[in-house]
C-alpha cells in the first residue's frame, strides 16, 4: 500500500477520534463502540437487501466505527491493513467440492 494511503488513514482516523472529542461522544468504552459497530453491520446488511441506495452511507458507518477504534486502541488501521494485504496474497487454497479451503494459517489466526 502505498504511503500516501496509509498517512491518509491516520488522519481520518485522527479526525473520527477529535469528532468523537469535539461532540462529547464516547472514546473509552471499548465494548460500547463494538455494540454500535454491530449495529452499522446490521443496518449495512439490511440496506443491502432492502434499500441499496443507502449501503454506501451504511459502509461508511461501518468504516467511522473501524476507524474510531483503532484510533481509541492506538492501532495504526492503514498499516494493519497492509499487513493484512500481504498476508492475503501469499495465501493458497485448496477446492474441495467446490468450496475453498485455506491450506495453511499465519501467525495473526486469520
Amino acid at each position: 500500500m502505498s504511503k500516501a494511503v496509509l498517512e491518509s488513514t491516520r488522519a481520518f482516523q485522527k479526525g473520527v477520534y477529535d469528532n468523537k472529542v469535539n461532540h462529547n461522544f464516547n472514546v473509552t468504552d471499548i465494548n460500547q463502540e463494538f455494540l454500535f459497530l454491530y449495529g452499522e453491520v446490521a443496518e449495512a446488511y439490511e440496506a443491502a437487501r432492502r434499500t441499496p441506495d443507502t449501503l454506501g452511507g451504511e459502509l461508511a458507518d461501518i468504516a467511522l466505527y473501524l476507524l474510531g477504534i483503532a484510533e481509541i486502541k492506538g492501532i495504526d488501521l492503514g498499516e494493519e491493513i497492509n499487513k493484512k494485504m500481504e498476508i492475503n496474497e501469499g495465501r493458497k487454497y485448496t477446492i474441495i467440492n467446490g468450496v475453498e479451503f485455506k491450506q495453511s494459517s499465519d501467525e495473526n489466526g486469520g
